[in-house]
């Protein structure tokens, strides 16, 4: 899960899946960030934009209290890529409108026979839930000896320093 990333508790990274729990009102939401060919996922710093490469596995890692951007350093309270923010997004709003939708269509059955009637009207169309991509394929691993860790980072960041991801340390011309 990616719930270091992106904050949403009760996030998942598996398969994209929505369910409504009949008993509440609660809507659980999942959505897939997909991997690159090395099994990097994607990170993206909010405070300076930089975009950063992690494994799933040292970002979860225990051992890991924060995610540290390469580039400024800073902690982020979130790491999600503009296109996960927009799916979520989209996703939310296909959701809502169906409910409404829904809430309407039964407020029409119940009122045919009534003197003042109602009628709910179209189904609003879906908003593009399309899958996320990889992307930014121009990151170079790197290895940060105080971890033992890696990371894809900026080439340029690899010449001029660049600051663990998994404690913050900066380390000049890593490899």
């Amino acid at each position: 899960c990616q719930e270091k990333l992106c904050n949403l508790r009760g996030c998942s990274c598996e398969d994209k899946v929505r369910r409504r729990n009949p008993v509440s009102d609660d809507i659980h939401m999942t959505i897939s960030i997909p991997t690159d060919d090395e099994g990097y996922v994607l990170l993206k710093c909010e405070h300076c934009g930089t975009f950063f490469k992690g494994t799933p596995s040292d970002i979860q890692d225990d051992g890991v209290l924060h995610i540290f951007c390469p580039s400024c350093g800073l902690v982020s309270d979130s790491y999600i890529t503009d296109d996960v923010l927009e799916l979520a997004m989209n996703m939310t709003t296909n959701i809502v409108n169906d409910m409404i939708y829904d809430m309407f269509k039964d407020l029409e059955r119940h009122s045919k026979k009534s003197v003042l009637q109602f009628k709910a009207g179209k189904r609003p169309p879906h908003e593009s839930e399309d899958p996320i991509r990889s992307g930014i394929e121009a990151l170079e691993i790197c290895t940060f000896p105080c971890c033992a860790r890696t990371a894809k980072i900026k080439p340029m960041l690899k010449m001029t320093g660049a600051y663990c991801p998994f404690c913050g340390v900066k380390h000049y011309e890593v490899e």
